[in-house]
Protein backbone atom coordinates (compact mmCIF):
# COMPACT_ATOMS: atom_id res chain seq x y z
CA UNK A 1 0.00 0.00 0.00
CA UNK A 2 1.55 3.14 -1.18
CA UNK A 3 2.23 5.49 1.99
CA UNK A 4 0.53 9.30 1.99
CA UNK A 5 3.04 11.87 3.59
CA UNK A 6 1.41 15.46 3.96
CA UNK A 7 2.77 18.03 2.11
CA UNK A 8 5.88 20.05 4.02
CA UNK A 9 3.50 22.92 3.95
CA UNK A 10 0.54 20.91 5.67
CA UNK A 11 2.70 19.41 8.07
CA UNK A 12 4.55 22.91 9.05
CA UNK A 13 0.79 24.30 9.87
CA UNK A 14 -0.19 21.19 12.23
CA UNK A 15 2.74 21.32 13.92
CA UNK A 16 2.06 25.43 14.62
CA UNK A 17 -1.53 24.87 15.12
CA UNK A 18 -0.31 22.06 17.79
CA UNK A 19 2.25 24.21 19.31
CA UNK A 20 0.09 27.02 19.76
CA UNK A 21 -2.96 24.71 21.39
CA UNK A 22 -0.25 23.53 24.03
CA UNK A 23 0.76 27.06 25.04
CA UNK A 24 -3.08 27.94 25.05
CA UNK A 25 -3.58 25.07 27.37
CA UNK A 26 -0.48 25.83 29.40
CA UNK A 27 -1.26 29.35 29.40
CA UNK A 28 -5.34 28.62 30.68
CA UNK A 29 -3.34 26.32 33.23
CA UNK A 30 -1.12 28.99 34.70
CA UNK A 31 -3.56 31.63 34.66
CA UNK A 32 -6.02 29.67 36.59
CA UNK A 33 -3.23 28.78 38.96
CA UNK A 34 -2.75 32.47 39.25
CA UNK A 35 -6.44 33.07 39.91
CA UNK A 36 -6.60 30.46 42.53
CA UNK A 37 -3.49 31.64 44.33
CA UNK A 38 -4.55 35.66 43.99
CA UNK A 39 -6.92 33.76 46.64
CA UNK A 40 -5.06 31.12 48.82
CA UNK A 41 -4.31 27.38 48.38
CA UNK A 42 -7.09 24.81 48.33
CA UNK A 43 -6.89 20.93 48.23
CA UNK A 44 -10.36 19.73 47.26
CA UNK A 45 -10.24 16.67 44.16
CA UNK A 46 -13.57 16.37 43.19
CA UNK A 47 -14.94 13.91 40.17
CA UNK A 48 -15.43 17.42 38.07
CA UNK A 49 -14.01 17.79 34.62
CA UNK A 50 -10.37 20.09 34.88
CA UNK A 51 -11.86 22.83 33.40
CA UNK A 52 -14.63 22.22 35.70
CA UNK A 53 -12.61 22.19 38.86
CA UNK A 54 -10.41 24.89 37.94
CA UNK A 55 -13.46 27.38 38.40
CA UNK A 56 -14.80 25.38 41.38
CA UNK A 57 -11.48 25.93 43.07
CA UNK A 58 -11.26 29.31 42.87
CA UNK A 59 -14.81 29.61 43.91
CA UNK A 60 -14.14 27.65 47.36
CA UNK A 61 -11.01 29.69 47.96
CA UNK A 62 -13.77 32.74 47.00
CA UNK A 63 -15.88 30.87 49.50
CA UNK A 64 -13.13 30.75 52.97
CA UNK A 65 -12.64 35.05 52.34
CA UNK A 66 -16.43 35.19 52.67
CA UNK A 67 -16.25 36.75 48.96
CA UNK A 68 -20.15 35.03 48.17
CA UNK A 69 -20.39 37.39 45.11
CA UNK A 70 -17.53 36.01 43.44
CA UNK A 71 -18.00 32.14 44.65
CA UNK A 72 -21.27 32.60 43.03
CA UNK A 73 -19.95 33.34 39.87
CA UNK A 74 -17.19 30.46 39.36
CA UNK A 75 -19.52 27.97 41.13
CA UNK A 76 -21.91 28.38 38.50
CA UNK A 77 -19.60 29.03 35.99
CA UNK A 78 -18.30 25.53 36.45
CA UNK A 79 -21.72 23.61 36.30
CA UNK A 80 -22.45 25.60 33.17
CA UNK A 81 -19.19 23.85 32.01
CA UNK A 82 -20.30 20.55 33.13
CA UNK A 83 -23.79 20.43 34.22
CA UNK A 84 -23.85 17.07 36.14
CA UNK A 85 -20.92 18.46 38.21
CA UNK A 86 -22.44 17.93 41.38
CA UNK A 87 -19.98 19.36 43.50
CA UNK A 88 -20.76 23.02 41.88
CA UNK A 89 -23.89 23.21 43.01
CA UNK A 90 -22.39 22.63 46.61
CA UNK A 91 -20.62 25.87 46.38
CA UNK A 92 -23.54 27.48 44.83
CA UNK A 93 -25.78 26.26 47.64
CA UNK A 94 -22.42 27.49 50.41
CA UNK A 95 -22.36 30.53 49.45
CA UNK A 96 -26.44 31.26 49.96
CA UNK A 97 -24.87 30.94 53.69
CA UNK A 98 -23.57 33.55 55.34
CA UNK A 99 -22.40 31.33 58.93
CA UNK A 100 -20.93 34.30 60.97
CA UNK A 101 -23.11 37.07 59.72
CA UNK A 102 -26.32 35.72 60.52
CA UNK A 103 -27.51 35.51 57.23
CA UNK A 104 -29.10 33.16 54.75
CA UNK A 105 -30.71 32.38 51.73
CA UNK A 106 -32.63 29.50 52.35
CA UNK A 107 -35.36 29.57 49.22
CA UNK A 108 -32.26 30.63 46.62
CA UNK A 109 -29.95 27.55 48.37
CA UNK A 110 -33.21 24.77 47.96
CA UNK A 111 -33.76 25.62 44.69
CA UNK A 112 -29.97 25.25 43.78
CA UNK A 113 -30.21 21.75 45.70
CA UNK A 114 -33.33 20.55 43.67
CA UNK A 115 -30.55 20.07 40.69
CA UNK A 116 -28.72 17.80 42.68
CA UNK A 117 -28.72 14.42 41.68
CA UNK A 118 -27.19 10.74 42.25
CA UNK A 119 -24.37 10.25 39.33
CA UNK A 120 -21.75 7.15 38.66
CA UNK A 121 -19.06 9.83 38.89
CA UNK A 122 -20.32 10.38 42.48
CA UNK A 123 -17.50 9.29 44.87
CA UNK A 124 -18.69 8.37 48.74
CA UNK A 125 -16.90 11.34 50.13
CA UNK A 126 -19.05 13.88 47.60
CA UNK A 127 -22.06 12.33 48.86
CA UNK A 128 -21.41 13.06 52.39
CA UNK A 129 -20.50 16.71 51.81
CA UNK A 130 -23.93 17.32 49.27
CA UNK A 131 -25.69 15.24 52.54
CA UNK A 132 -24.12 17.83 54.58
CA UNK A 133 -25.35 20.88 52.75
CA UNK A 134 -29.05 19.91 52.40
CA UNK A 135 -28.68 19.00 56.02
CA UNK A 136 -27.71 22.94 56.04
CA UNK A 137 -31.00 24.10 54.26
CA UNK A 138 -33.24 20.82 55.70
CA UNK A 139 -36.26 21.28 58.78
CA UNK A 140 -35.92 23.18 61.84
CA UNK A 141 -35.21 27.16 62.63
CA UNK A 142 -31.82 28.27 61.56
CA UNK A 143 -29.67 27.37 64.86
CA UNK A 144 -31.08 24.41 64.87
CA UNK A 145 -30.09 23.22 61.21
CA UNK A 146 -26.66 25.02 61.77
CA UNK A 147 -25.98 22.59 64.81
CA UNK A 148 -27.37 19.55 62.43
CA UNK A 149 -24.72 20.74 60.01
CA UNK A 150 -22.11 21.52 62.43
CA UNK A 151 -22.31 17.54 63.72
CA UNK A 152 -22.32 16.40 59.79
CA UNK A 153 -19.59 18.12 59.61
CA UNK A 154 -18.18 16.78 62.64
CA UNK A 155 -18.91 13.18 61.34
CA UNK A 156 -17.01 14.24 57.99
CA UNK A 157 -13.68 15.37 59.57
CA UNK A 158 -13.78 12.11 61.82
CA UNK A 159 -14.58 9.75 58.53
CA UNK A 160 -11.81 11.23 56.11
CA UNK A 161 -8.92 12.44 58.40
CA UNK A 162 -6.75 14.22 55.57
CA UNK A 163 -9.21 16.08 54.40
CA UNK A 164 -8.33 19.53 54.87
CA UNK A 165 -11.63 20.71 53.88
CA UNK A 166 -13.73 18.72 55.79
CA UNK A 167 -11.72 19.87 58.69
CA UNK A 168 -11.71 23.71 57.97
CA UNK A 169 -15.68 23.90 57.70
CA UNK A 170 -16.13 21.88 60.78
CA UNK A 171 -13.92 24.62 62.03
CA UNK A 172 -16.46 27.30 60.34
CA UNK A 173 -19.54 25.51 60.94
CA UNK A 174 -18.32 24.95 65.00
CA UNK A 175 -18.14 29.10 65.37
CA UNK A 176 -21.45 29.36 62.71
CA UNK A 177 -23.44 28.18 66.39
CA UNK A 178 -22.24 30.20 68.45
CA UNK A 179 -24.81 33.07 69.23
CA UNK A 180 -25.03 36.53 70.96
CA UNK A 181 -24.69 35.74 74.48
CA UNK A 182 -24.04 32.45 74.82
CA UNK A 183 -21.29 31.72 77.57
CA UNK A 184 -18.16 29.94 77.62
CA UNK A 185 -15.44 29.39 74.95
CA UNK A 186 -14.99 25.94 74.10
CA UNK A 187 -16.57 25.90 70.64
CA UNK A 188 -14.43 28.97 69.99
CA UNK A 189 -11.77 26.95 71.22
CA UNK A 190 -11.88 24.13 69.25
CA UNK A 191 -12.46 25.83 66.41
CA UNK A 192 -9.15 27.98 66.84
CA UNK A 193 -7.49 24.65 67.21
CA UNK A 194 -9.10 23.04 64.34
CA UNK A 195 -8.07 25.96 61.71
CA UNK A 196 -4.76 26.32 63.19
CA UNK A 197 -3.25 22.63 62.67
CA UNK A 198 -4.52 23.24 59.24
CA UNK A 199 -2.54 26.60 59.00
CA UNK A 200 0.34 24.78 60.05
CA UNK A 201 0.08 22.51 57.49
CA UNK A 202 -0.85 24.64 54.68
CA UNK A 203 0.07 28.30 55.45
CA UNK A 204 -1.74 29.74 52.22
CA UNK A 205 -4.95 28.27 52.94
CA UNK A 206 -7.39 31.27 53.58
CA UNK A 207 -9.78 29.75 55.55
CA UNK A 208 -7.37 28.50 57.68
CA UNK A 209 -5.86 31.89 58.49
CA UNK A 210 -9.23 33.72 57.90
CA UNK A 211 -11.07 30.99 61.03
CA UNK A 212 -7.95 31.83 63.61
CA UNK A 213 -9.23 35.29 63.23
CA UNK A 214 -12.57 34.76 63.73
CA UNK A 215 -12.19 32.16 66.51
CA UNK A 216 -9.87 34.34 68.50
CA UNK A 217 -11.66 37.67 67.66
CA UNK A 218 -12.08 38.74 71.84
CA UNK A 219 -9.81 41.04 73.76
CA UNK A 220 -8.82 37.78 76.01
CA UNK A 221 -7.45 36.02 73.09
CA UNK A 222 -6.92 38.32 70.11
CA UNK A 223 -3.17 38.06 70.95
CA UNK A 224 -3.22 34.15 69.31
CA UNK A 225 -4.17 35.07 66.18
CA UNK A 226 -1.73 37.87 65.73
CA UNK A 227 0.21 35.64 63.03
CA UNK A 228 -2.45 34.39 61.36
CA UNK A 229 -3.59 38.06 60.81
CA UNK A 230 -0.38 39.36 59.80
CA UNK A 231 -0.49 36.70 57.19
CA UNK A 232 -4.07 36.43 55.96
CA UNK A 233 -4.36 39.70 53.39
CA UNK A 234 -1.12 38.26 51.94
CA UNK A 235 -2.67 34.94 51.25
CA UNK A 236 -5.93 36.46 49.98
CA UNK A 237 -5.01 39.81 48.09
CA UNK A 238 -7.93 39.77 45.81
CA UNK A 239 -10.56 39.64 48.20
CA UNK A 240 -11.67 42.80 50.16
CA UNK A 241 -12.50 40.71 52.96
CA UNK A 242 -9.25 39.49 53.33
CA UNK A 243 -7.20 42.70 53.78
CA UNK A 244 -10.15 43.72 56.33
CA UNK A 245 -10.12 40.40 58.57
CA UNK A 246 -6.84 41.30 60.16
CA UNK A 247 -8.12 44.68 61.32
CA UNK A 248 -10.29 42.02 64.23
CA UNK A 249 -7.47 41.20 65.69
CA UNK A 250 -5.51 44.93 65.55
CA UNK A 251 -8.74 46.27 66.91
CA UNK A 252 -8.87 44.03 69.96
CA UNK A 253 -4.88 44.67 70.07
CA UNK A 254 -5.20 48.71 70.11
CA UNK A 255 -3.33 48.47 66.94
CA UNK A 256 -4.70 51.95 65.00
CA UNK A 257 -2.25 52.34 62.47
CA UNK A 258 -2.40 48.96 61.53
CA UNK A 259 -6.69 48.90 61.49
CA UNK A 260 -6.22 51.69 59.49
CA UNK A 261 -4.37 50.39 57.01
CA UNK A 262 -6.15 47.12 56.71
CA UNK A 263 -8.91 48.79 56.13
CA UNK A 264 -7.73 51.07 53.31
CA UNK A 265 -6.49 48.05 51.82
CA UNK A 266 -9.72 46.75 52.51
CA UNK A 267 -11.65 49.47 50.83
CA UNK A 268 -9.17 49.93 47.86
CA UNK A 269 -9.53 46.10 47.07
CA UNK A 270 -13.67 46.65 47.29
CA UNK A 271 -13.78 49.62 45.05
CA UNK A 272 -11.04 48.00 42.16
CA UNK A 273 -13.10 45.04 42.06
CA UNK A 274 -16.58 47.36 41.75
CA UNK A 275 -15.10 49.15 39.08
CA UNK A 276 -13.44 46.28 37.01
CA UNK A 277 -16.85 44.49 37.00
CA UNK A 278 -18.64 47.78 36.31
CA UNK A 279 -21.29 47.26 39.34
CA UNK A 280 -23.32 49.97 41.66
CA UNK A 281 -20.75 51.70 43.68
CA UNK A 282 -23.86 50.33 46.43
CA UNK A 283 -21.45 47.22 46.76
CA UNK A 284 -18.53 47.73 47.74
CA UNK A 285 -17.23 47.22 51.08
CA UNK A 286 -18.99 49.73 54.24
CA UNK A 287 -18.26 47.23 56.63
CA UNK A 288 -14.40 48.30 55.91
CA UNK A 289 -15.16 51.74 55.12
CA UNK A 290 -16.78 52.19 58.90
CA UNK A 291 -14.17 50.34 60.57
CA UNK A 292 -11.60 52.64 59.11
CA UNK A 293 -13.55 55.90 60.13
CA UNK A 294 -13.25 54.59 63.68
CA UNK A 295 -9.82 54.09 63.28
CA UNK A 296 -8.79 57.15 62.17
CA UNK A 297 -10.96 58.83 65.03
CA UNK A 298 -8.93 56.89 67.12
CA UNK A 299 -5.87 58.00 65.75
CA UNK A 300 -7.42 61.89 65.86
CA UNK A 301 -7.46 62.08 62.27
CA UNK A 302 -10.47 64.01 62.46
CA UNK A 303 -10.66 65.32 58.98
CA UNK A 304 -9.66 61.62 57.56
CA UNK A 305 -12.66 60.80 59.13
CA UNK A 306 -15.20 63.30 57.86
CA UNK A 307 -14.01 62.71 54.69
CA UNK A 308 -15.01 58.94 55.28
CA UNK A 309 -18.11 59.64 56.21
CA UNK A 310 -18.23 61.85 52.83
CA UNK A 311 -17.67 58.51 51.15
CA UNK A 312 -20.57 56.64 51.74
CA UNK A 313 -22.80 59.66 51.88
CA UNK A 314 -21.96 60.32 47.89
CA UNK A 315 -22.78 56.77 47.33
CA UNK A 316 -26.44 56.67 49.34
CA UNK A 317 -26.85 60.17 46.65
CA UNK A 318 -25.51 58.47 44.03
CA UNK A 319 -27.15 54.93 43.92
CA UNK A 320 -30.71 53.76 45.06
CA UNK A 321 -29.19 50.05 44.87
CA UNK A 322 -30.46 47.99 48.14
CA UNK A 323 -28.70 45.36 49.66
CA UNK A 324 -31.47 42.16 49.49
CA UNK A 325 -29.90 40.04 52.16
CA UNK A 326 -29.39 43.32 54.57
CA UNK A 327 -32.48 46.27 54.02
CA UNK A 328 -31.49 49.56 55.44
CA UNK A 329 -27.97 48.23 54.88
CA UNK A 330 -26.78 51.67 54.00
CA UNK A 331 -29.07 54.09 56.03
CA UNK A 332 -27.42 51.94 59.00
CA UNK A 333 -23.60 51.77 58.11
CA UNK A 334 -24.42 56.04 57.85
CA UNK A 335 -25.69 56.13 61.34
CA UNK A 336 -23.21 53.84 62.51
CA UNK A 337 -20.44 56.10 60.92
CA UNK A 338 -21.98 59.16 61.92
CA UNK A 339 -22.39 58.25 65.22
CA UNK A 340 -18.56 57.10 65.74
CA UNK A 341 -17.62 60.37 64.54
CA UNK A 342 -19.89 62.51 67.16
CA UNK A 343 -18.73 60.26 69.90
CA UNK A 344 -14.77 60.19 69.03
CA UNK A 345 -14.68 64.08 68.04
CA UNK A 346 -16.79 65.02 70.63
CA UNK A 347 -18.49 67.17 68.56
CA UNK A 348 -22.01 67.07 70.13
CA UNK A 349 -23.21 70.69 68.54
CA UNK A 350 -22.91 69.14 64.97
CA UNK A 351 -24.96 65.76 66.22
CA UNK A 352 -28.05 66.91 64.60
CA UNK A 353 -26.74 68.37 61.40
CA UNK A 354 -24.71 65.02 60.96
CA UNK A 355 -27.72 62.53 61.58
CA UNK A 356 -29.66 65.37 59.05
CA UNK A 357 -27.22 64.86 56.10
CA UNK A 358 -28.03 60.99 55.30
CA UNK A 359 -29.18 61.02 51.73
CA UNK A 360 -32.16 58.49 52.01
CA UNK A 361 -33.96 58.74 54.30
CA UNK A 362 -35.86 55.61 56.21
CA UNK A 363 -38.76 56.63 57.80
CA UNK A 364 -41.71 55.42 56.64
CA UNK A 365 -40.78 52.34 55.75
CA UNK A 366 -41.78 49.16 56.54
CA UNK A 367 -39.94 47.37 59.66
CA UNK A 368 -36.78 45.18 57.79
CA UNK A 369 -34.12 43.45 59.12
CA UNK A 370 -30.71 45.60 58.96
CA UNK A 371 -26.79 45.67 59.15
CA UNK A 372 -25.80 44.84 62.48
CA UNK A 373 -23.77 47.51 64.21
CA UNK A 374 -20.24 48.24 62.52
CA UNK A 375 -18.34 45.74 64.77
CA UNK A 376 -20.51 42.72 65.17
CA UNK A 377 -19.23 40.11 63.83
CA UNK A 378 -18.61 35.99 64.05
CA UNK A 379 -19.47 34.68 67.62
CA UNK A 380 -21.52 37.90 68.05
CA UNK A 381 -24.42 37.05 65.92
CA UNK A 382 -27.71 38.46 66.80
CA UNK A 383 -30.78 35.93 67.13
CA UNK A 384 -31.93 35.12 64.00
CA UNK A 385 -35.55 35.77 62.22
CA UNK A 386 -37.33 34.42 58.80
CA UNK A 387 -37.86 36.98 55.66
CA UNK A 388 -38.84 36.09 52.25
CA UNK A 389 -36.95 32.58 51.80
CA UNK A 390 -33.82 34.24 54.03
CA UNK A 391 -32.51 35.13 57.60
CA UNK A 392 -31.13 38.24 58.41
CA UNK A 393 -30.39 39.98 61.27
CA UNK A 394 -33.06 41.85 63.18
CA UNK A 395 -31.50 44.84 63.93
CA UNK A 396 -34.34 46.89 61.89
CA UNK A 397 -34.61 49.98 64.26
CA UNK A 398 -31.22 50.19 64.67
CA UNK A 399 -30.44 53.67 63.07
CA UNK A 400 -33.59 54.64 65.28
CA UNK A 401 -32.23 53.72 68.74
CA UNK A 402 -28.83 55.02 67.74
CA UNK A 403 -29.94 58.92 66.48
CA UNK A 404 -32.10 59.03 69.58
CA UNK A 405 -29.28 57.68 71.88
CA UNK A 406 -26.55 59.68 70.29
CA UNK A 407 -29.06 62.92 70.27
CA UNK A 408 -29.66 62.37 74.09
CA UNK A 409 -25.59 62.37 74.65
CA UNK A 410 -25.46 65.70 72.98
CA UNK A 411 -28.45 67.24 74.64
CA UNK A 412 -26.84 66.39 78.08
CA UNK A 413 -23.32 67.51 76.84
CA UNK A 414 -24.94 70.64 75.44
CA UNK A 415 -26.72 70.91 78.63
CA UNK A 416 -30.32 70.73 77.53
CA UNK A 417 -31.66 68.42 79.69
CA UNK A 418 -35.21 68.28 78.85
CA UNK A 419 -34.02 67.19 75.21
CA UNK A 420 -31.97 64.09 76.93
CA UNK A 421 -34.72 62.77 79.05
CA UNK A 422 -36.84 62.63 76.01
CA UNK A 423 -34.35 60.91 74.22
CA UNK A 424 -33.57 58.22 77.40
CA UNK A 425 -37.83 57.75 77.82
CA UNK A 426 -37.94 57.49 73.44
CA UNK A 427 -34.65 54.78 73.96
CA UNK A 428 -37.01 52.82 76.71
CA UNK A 429 -40.13 52.63 74.24
CA UNK A 430 -37.77 51.40 71.61
CA UNK A 431 -36.47 49.01 73.97
CA UNK A 432 -40.20 47.56 74.78
CA UNK A 433 -39.77 46.54 71.58
CA UNK A 434 -37.02 44.39 71.49
CA UNK A 435 -35.59 41.78 72.71
CA UNK A 436 -31.76 40.05 73.38
CA UNK A 437 -28.74 41.81 72.80
CA UNK A 438 -30.27 44.75 71.30
CA UNK A 439 -32.82 45.15 74.42
CA UNK A 440 -29.68 45.24 76.74
CA UNK A 441 -27.72 47.29 73.90
CA UNK A 442 -30.60 50.17 74.29
CA UNK A 443 -31.04 49.37 78.07
CA UNK A 444 -27.32 50.24 78.36
CA UNK A 445 -27.90 53.93 76.06
CA UNK A 446 -31.00 54.62 78.17
CA UNK A 447 -29.13 54.43 81.26
CA UNK A 448 -25.97 56.60 79.81
CA UNK A 449 -27.97 59.43 78.91
CA UNK A 450 -29.91 59.41 82.04
CA UNK A 451 -26.72 59.19 84.20
CA UNK A 452 -25.07 61.71 81.84
CA UNK A 453 -27.79 64.21 82.43
CA UNK A 454 -27.83 63.82 86.17
CA UNK A 455 -24.05 64.18 86.27
CA UNK A 456 -24.34 67.48 84.64
CA UNK A 457 -26.70 68.69 86.77
CA UNK A 458 -24.82 67.77 89.76
CA UNK A 459 -26.69 64.88 91.08
CA UNK A 460 -23.61 62.59 91.07
CA UNK A 461 -24.93 59.85 93.19
CA UNK A 462 -28.01 59.53 90.90
CA UNK A 463 -25.55 58.98 88.14
CA UNK A 464 -22.96 56.49 89.64
CA UNK A 465 -25.91 54.34 90.26
CA UNK A 466 -27.15 54.66 86.92
CA UNK A 467 -23.66 53.98 85.70
CA UNK A 468 -23.42 50.82 88.22
CA UNK A 469 -26.32 49.10 86.51
CA UNK A 470 -25.20 50.07 82.81
CA UNK A 471 -21.52 48.65 83.13
CA UNK A 472 -23.24 45.03 85.03
CA UNK A 473 -25.25 45.07 81.78
CA UNK A 474 -22.29 45.53 79.07
CA UNK A 475 -20.17 42.98 80.96
CA UNK A 476 -22.69 40.21 80.73
CA UNK A 477 -23.00 40.84 77.08
CA UNK A 478 -20.59 39.13 74.54
CA UNK A 479 -17.23 40.31 74.70
CA UNK A 480 -16.98 43.35 72.14
CA UNK A 481 -16.07 42.64 68.35
CA UNK A 482 -14.61 45.50 66.36
CA UNK A 483 -15.50 49.23 67.06
CA UNK A 484 -18.05 49.10 70.17
CA UNK A 485 -21.86 48.33 69.20
CA UNK A 486 -22.24 51.10 72.05
CA UNK A 487 -20.94 53.65 70.39
CA UNK A 488 -19.88 55.44 74.09
CA UNK A 489 -18.23 51.90 76.14
CA UNK A 490 -19.98 52.57 79.41
CA UNK A 491 -17.28 52.19 81.76
CA UNK A 492 -15.51 54.64 79.48
CA UNK A 493 -18.46 56.96 80.55
CA UNK A 494 -18.77 55.98 83.78
CA UNK A 495 -14.94 57.33 84.30
CA UNK A 496 -16.02 60.55 82.61
CA UNK A 497 -18.61 60.63 85.42
CA UNK A 498 -16.37 60.22 88.52
CA UNK A 499 -14.20 63.07 87.41
CA UNK A 500 -16.97 64.96 86.93
CA UNK A 501 -17.92 63.88 90.41
CA UNK A 502 -14.23 64.71 91.98
CA UNK A 503 -13.26 61.06 92.65
CA UNK A 504 -10.41 60.46 90.40
CA UNK A 505 -9.56 57.03 91.93
CA UNK A 506 -12.66 55.69 91.24
CA UNK A 507 -12.77 56.83 87.65
CA UNK A 508 -9.35 56.01 87.13
CA UNK A 509 -10.70 51.95 87.97
CA UNK A 510 -13.19 52.34 85.14
CA UNK A 511 -11.03 53.63 82.84
CA UNK A 512 -8.64 50.32 83.51
CA UNK A 513 -11.43 48.24 82.63
CA UNK A 514 -12.39 50.17 79.89
CA UNK A 515 -9.06 49.93 78.36
CA UNK A 516 -8.93 45.91 79.05
CA UNK A 517 -11.94 45.76 77.12
CA UNK A 518 -10.50 47.98 73.78
CA UNK A 519 -7.14 48.47 74.70
CA UNK A 520 -5.65 51.97 73.58
CA UNK A 521 -8.85 53.29 72.84
CA UNK A 522 -8.02 57.16 72.47
CA UNK A 523 -11.19 58.63 74.85
CA UNK A 524 -10.16 56.09 77.74
CA UNK A 525 -6.54 57.00 77.87
CA UNK A 526 -7.18 60.31 77.96
CA UNK A 527 -9.31 59.90 80.27
CA UNK A 528 -7.23 57.28 82.40
CA UNK A 529 -4.52 60.11 82.07
CA UNK A 530 -6.66 62.78 83.98
CA UNK A 531 -7.73 60.99 86.56
CA UNK A 532 -3.93 60.24 87.31
CA UNK A 533 -3.21 63.62 87.26
CA UNK A 534 -5.75 64.83 89.38
CA UNK A 535 -5.19 62.29 91.80
CA UNK A 536 -1.09 62.81 91.84
CA UNK A 537 -0.08 60.11 90.23
CA UNK A 538 2.33 62.31 87.76
CA UNK A 539 3.95 59.24 86.47
CA UNK A 540 1.15 57.52 85.40
CA UNK A 541 -0.36 60.38 83.70
CA UNK A 542 2.69 60.78 81.76
CA UNK A 543 2.81 57.52 80.93
CA UNK A 544 -1.18 57.54 79.66
CA UNK A 545 -0.91 61.03 78.01
CA UNK A 546 2.63 59.30 76.24
CA UNK A 547 0.40 56.55 75.16
CA UNK A 548 -1.59 58.99 73.37
CA UNK A 549 0.92 60.90 71.55
CA UNK A 550 2.27 57.99 69.85
CA UNK A 551 -1.14 57.09 68.42
CA UNK A 552 -1.53 60.50 67.47
CA UNK A 553 1.57 60.65 65.67
CA UNK A 554 -0.68 61.15 62.38
CA UNK A 555 -3.48 63.57 64.66
CA UNK A 556 -4.48 66.37 62.81
CA UNK A 557 -2.76 69.39 64.02
CA UNK A 558 -4.01 71.76 66.34
CA UNK A 559 -6.47 69.43 67.66
CA UNK A 560 -7.44 70.13 71.37
CA UNK A 561 -6.26 67.25 72.88
CA UNK A 562 -3.14 66.50 71.11
CA UNK A 563 -1.95 69.49 72.73
CA UNK A 564 -3.69 68.61 76.25
CA UNK A 565 -0.89 65.25 76.08
CA UNK A 566 1.78 67.76 75.34
CA UNK A 567 1.57 70.79 77.45
CA UNK A 568 1.51 67.96 80.54
CA UNK A 569 4.03 66.11 79.12
CA UNK A 570 5.89 69.49 78.53
CA UNK A 571 5.47 70.87 82.12
CA UNK A 572 6.27 67.19 83.54
CA UNK A 573 9.56 67.30 82.20
CA UNK A 574 10.27 70.99 83.49
CA UNK A 575 9.47 69.64 87.46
Amino acid sequence: MKSFTLPTRSRTLRAVTFALALLLAFGLVQQATAQQAALGKVDFPTSGSPKAQAHFLRGLAALHSFWFEEALDEFREATKLEPDFMMGYWGEAMAYNHPLWSEQDTAAARQVLSKIHDTKKLTDRERAYLDAVKTLYGEGDKLTRDKNYALAMEKMYHDYPSDQEAAILYSLALLGTVRAGDKGFSRQMKAGAIAMDIYQKNPNHPGAAHFIIHAFDDPEHAILALPAAYRYAQIAPDAAHARHMPSHIFVQLGMWDEVAKSNESAWEASDNWVKRKHLSLSLRDYHSLSWLLYAYTQQGRYQKAEETLAVIRKSMTDSSNENDMRPNYYENAYTDMSAALIVGTERWAEAKKIFAMMPQKIEGKAPAAAAPPSGEHAGHNMAQMPMDGKTTRPTAQRYKYLTTFINGLAAANLHNSEEAERSAAELKALRAQLQGQQAKLVEIMELEVSALNASLKGAHNDAIEMMKRATAVEEDLSPPSGPPALIKPSHELFGEIYLRAKRPKDAAQQFAVALARQPNRARSLLGAARAASQSGDTKEAAVAYSKVLKIWSQADAGAAELREAQDYLKQAGGR
